[in-house]
């Protein structure tokens, strides 16, 4: 049975981690995750919910030393919560914030003191082996369309879906990078290309998650070159509206929405790097990239291979285990390449004429002024409940009216696919990876509809 290293780094002293820019050594790490090892309570099922992105990576070490598997919802509100307890009873939450209110069994994580900058912890220097199909986690989807799905993953297939992903980053096969991410390690994304893929390329990730522009360029401004950056389109589009200055980049990594070729081209001028994105999903975590300020097409990992067919697209091969299906709809132009073309469940039927909101809401937030905005489906037309639909929109956009908005997009998109109505707000409801629950955007419309009937006519 094959056993996999728990980290690439093949000597005591190799860098693991930077907190608050001090380095945390391959041996410190390794000694706070056995003793947090043998402070986990009986029980199969984690939660790991540490912010600190080192705490998070210390405790998913310890559950795989253990035998334990984690769990990781990438939201932990009530309902959630309860629809977790019903898929593993016997869950606990391992936690460094004091205060969290979730309502599972507590672990508190409990930092170690780790002395001077770089001094590694006493003892022999031993790396644990894991099996490759030890189950590791239960990753699940946002719930952006519903209740969040688990999806099994073993080690072995983690583990090989990042190392296609180094090979695939030029910095990381030159040299061990700082990897900082603005996604939550709960997250598919930032799980595998924050957290497993420092561990597995010998590179060191942040412990912290800036938010904000200037934070972003203060924490980098904390790591040693050669320096990552992982991010999301949403906070892209915030740093080149900020017009801050951030230090050296070798690569910037982008994902969980896709990016226009012309935001990919500016990020490359503006910072002085390659802009890459990642196509993947819970289902299969990552399987493809593409340099998208040059090209339209993504490049799929070694090994993986797509089948397209009338009841749509399937991933298979490499880490992906057994066929399958992908909520995209996607074209293939070879064995390797692909066009994404938007997601099967965003695809709308307007007067016969059929159309995507990924399309839409590139469409609309390319429009000068428009800071922020999306497409959605109404549910309160005779339309809608015939099956056909009527759109509307929410739009942040300062200084900007209605009126101007939807006629920049007379100039955009069919007629057909106008919102109805097209709504002012201070900011859209995004969550922590930027993502936009449908149910959310239906009830801020809602709520206007009550305030402003006239607009929903």
């Amino acid at each position: 049975m094959q056993s996999l290293p728990l980290i690439a780094h093949d000597r005591p002293e190799a860098i693991v981690a930077y907190r608050a820019g001090e380095p945390v050594s391959a041996q410190q790490f390794l000694s706070d995750a056995l003793a947090l090892a043998r402070r986990l309570p009986a029980s199969t099922h984690l939660l790991n919910a540490c912010r600190d992105r080192y705490h998070f990576t210390v405790g998913l070490a310890a559950s795989l030393i253990a035998g334990k598997c984690s769990v990781l919802p990438s939201t932990h509100t009530p309902e959630v919560i309860r629809h977790l307890r019903a898929f593993a009873p016997d869950v606990f939450c391992l936690s460094d914030d004091p205060h969290n209110a979730i309502d599972l069994p507590q672990l508190l994580y409990v930092p170690a003191a780790h002395g001077p900058a770089g001094q590694r912890a006493a003892g022999s220097f031993n790396v644990p082996q894991i099996h490759a199909d030890r189950l590791a986690a239960y990753i699940f989807t946002s719930g952006s369309t519903g209740l969040p799905v688990p999806h099994r993953k073993t080690w072995g297939r983690l583990v090989s879906c990042v190392r296609a992903e180094a090979a695939r980053l030029s910095p990381l096969t030159h040299s061990a990078c700082a990897i900082i991410g603005t996604v939550p390690p709960q997250h598919m994304y930032g799980f595998e290309s924050t957290v497993l893929l420092p561990l597995q390329s010998g590179s060191a990730l942040c412990a912290e998650r800036p938010f904000y522009p200037a934070d972003i360029a203060a924490q980098l401004e904390r790591l040693p070159p050669p320096r990552i950056l992982f991010s999301t389109p949403v906070h892209l589009r915030a740093l080149l509206a900020s017009n801050i200055r951030l230090p050296a980049l070798e690569l910037i990594v982008s994902a969980t929405a896709m990016l226009s070729a012309n935001i990919a081209r500016e990020v490359e001028q503006r910072f002085g790097c390659a802009l890459l994105e990642i196509y993947g999903s819970t289902e299969t975590g990552q399987i493809a990239t593409r340099r998208t300020s040059v090209e339209d097409r993504w490049l799929l990992w070694p090994q993986v291979t797509l089948r397209v067919s009338e009841t749509g697209c399937h991933a298979q091969g490499g880490h992906v285990g057994q066929p399958t299906p992908l909520a995209d709809v996607l074209e293939l132009t070879d064995a390797e390449h692909f066009l994404l073309h938007g997601r099967t469940a965003d695809l709308v039927n307007i007067a016969g004429k059929r159309n995507s909101l990924a399309y839409l809401n590139h469409q609309l937030n390319a429009i000068p002024g428009v800071l922020d905005g999306a497409f959605f489906v109404r549910e309160d037309s005779d339309e809608s409940i015939a099956g056909s639909g009527r759109l509307a929109a929410l739009v942040v956009a300062p200084g900007q009216t209605p009126a101007a908005i939807i006629q920049a997009l007379r100039e955009r998109i069919d007629p057909v696919f106008l919102p109805r109505p097209l709504l002012m707000v201070e900011r859209l409801p995004r969550n922590e990876t930027g993502k936009l629950l449908q149910h959310t955007l239906r009830a801020i419309a809602a709520e206007a509809a009550v305030q402003q009937p006239h607009l929903f006519v």
